[in-house]
């Protein structure tokens, strides 16, 4: 077993992508099979030289799993069983650390920041798929499982269906001066995928077990970002709201004490959208 060998699933996924981009100075073994096929899980674990495990490898967006929920279940949950199975059946002592990428849709909405103890209640099925997952790794194994809860994680190059490229989309490509958009009036919490990765990059430096949220603890209201958008691209926004407002918002302070700060604020994200 070699230090800073690590095997990770979602090596293709946004995350995954940043994160071998970002430490460059670790050796990657990457899980390329059919997660759901327990021979090829099998094959990548006994094979492998690395003693800790960075579980990214999910589907989403929430648009994807909503019309896919059978599929989408199957690979978040049973993809995140199949991957402790086998470690457990071929490096029980070798496996030093297991990080599984959670999300923010595994709580209770709330007016109230939220913390790692705040009520659980996903607010989509998305957040179903990853709760029952983490269920599963709560219970007694014999390495360290560390679970990231997500929030609203962006980049430029993330799908369309996700809030700010969706926004930014419908403002830039518009053909009209005048845009009408439903349904902004939500809060959320935005962290730049650079930030993400530094933050999984601390915990497995610090060899953290348990539950950390990763986001900024910054509120962002979805209308501000249309108002950026339509500034620089000269569009004059008239909001719809027919929806109930929202509040998704992380409270950080148990990743903070172990040396996590984001870098990237609401304007430098923003200004990445070309």
């Amino acid at each position: 077993m070699k230090k800073n060998f690590i095997g990770i699933t979602g090596s293709t996924g946004l995350i995954g992508t940043n994160f071998i981009k970002e430490f460059t100075s670790y050796k990657f073994d990457k899980f390329q099979g059919n997660i759901l096929v327990k021979s090829e899980v099998d094959n990548w674990i006994k094979n492998g030289k690395f003693n800790t495990i960075i579980h990214l490898a999910a589907k989403v967006p929430t648009s994807y799993v909503n019309k896919n929920f059978k599929k989408s279940k199957n690979i978040n949950y049973q993809g995140t069983i199949n991957l402790v199975k086998s470690a457990l059946r071929f490096k029980k002592k070798q496996i030093k650390w297991f990080f599984f990428a959670s999300t923010s849709h595994v709580y209770k909405m709330s007016k109230n920041k939220l913390h790692e103890k705040s009520k659980l209640k996903p607010y989509s099925k998305y957040g179903y798929t990853k709760l029952l997952a983490e269920n599963h790794l709560k219970r007694k194994l014999p390495f360290k499982i560390c679970i990231g809860r997500i929030f609203s994680v962006t980049h430029p190059k993330q799908h369309l269906s996700y809030a700010i490229p969706s926004v930014f989309n419908k403002i830039k490509k518009s053909k009209d001066k005048v845009l009408f958009l439903k349904n902004l009036n939500h809060d959320r919490d935005f962290c730049h995928v650079k930030d993400v990765c530094s933050a999984i990059n601390i915990l497995y430096l610090k060899n953290s077990e348990g539950i950390y949220n990763i986001g900024t603890s910054k509120k962002v209201n979805l209308k501000s970002i249309a108002k950026f958008f339509s500034k620089k691209y000269n569009k004059k926004i008239i909001f719809v709201d027919n929806l109930k407002k929202t509040i998704i918002l992380s409270k950080i302070n148990k990743i903070k004490k172990i040396g996590f700060k984001p870098k990237y604020n609401l304007k430098q994200i923003l200004k990445e959208f070309k």
